[in-house]
């Protein structure tokens, strides 16, 4: 993969990772929390919500050095005050669940635009990228341990007793998907969202990525 490549790639993942952020902070203004709208952070600008670490150095030390076979990172955090919420449990079901649906939206749409395009595979492939972006960003962030989305989305329909339990696994959840990670049991994310972008763009993926 080249330089210029990486860079419009990098783009795509930018894009993706500032969507991902800007619906979580909308589901939370819808259900009464206006924080992140307060604190500028319902943008597509995309200076807000990179983070030094996660947007920029990640994932070129993932392209550039370990020619990792797509990119990955993150943003800031949107800041949510669940306590603003009028009703608790919908507002962070909305809010966890916003995030991964508008990746996969986006996913979807990139491999539409892969599929109907009349460019050429070298122009378009590039969306292709972009929706297996998505899709791992999607799939990824809806693994139920904290911090992730998906942690919200159960945290929703869990008693108070238990969900206050649930919510302390936070202060160890980096160190559990780091763990799980390391032993490879994280790699059905990548196959799920190659089958995904495969079908809805008609195409096998292997010839973009390899």
């Amino acid at each position: 993969m080249g330089f210029l490549e990486i860079i419009i790639i990098f783009f795509f993942l930018l894009f993706s990772v500032v969507i991902h952020e800007c619906s979580h902070g909308l589901a939370a203004y819808y259900n009464g929390d206006d924080t992140a709208k307060l604190m500028g952070r319902i943008t597509l600008n995309p200076l807000p919500h990179i983070d030094p670490v996660g947007t920029i150095l990640f994932p070129l030390l993932l392209s550039l050095i370990y020619r990792a076979p797509v990119l990955f990172g993150w943003a800031k955090p949107v800041p949510v005050n669940p306590f603003n919420f009028r009703n608790y449990e919908r507002g962070i079901f909305m809010v966890g669940i916003s995030g991964p649906l508008s990746n996969i939206f986006l996913g979807v749409f990139f491999c539409l635009l892969y599929r109907i395009l009349p460019f050429s595979v070298d122009v378009k492939i590039y969306f292709l990228y972009g929706g297996y972006i998505n899709f791992v960003l999607a799939f990824f962030n809806l693994i139920p341990i904290p911090p992730l989305d998906g942690s919200r989305v159960l945290s929703a329909f869990l008693p108070v007793e238990i969900r206050e339990r649930y919510n302390r696994i936070e202060r160890f959840g980096i160190f559990i998907i780091m763990g799980l990670a390391f032993f490879g049991l994280l790699h059905w994310v990548f196959g799920i969202s190659k089958i995904i972008a495969d079908k809805i763009a008609g195409v096998y993926f292997r010839k973009i990525i390899f």
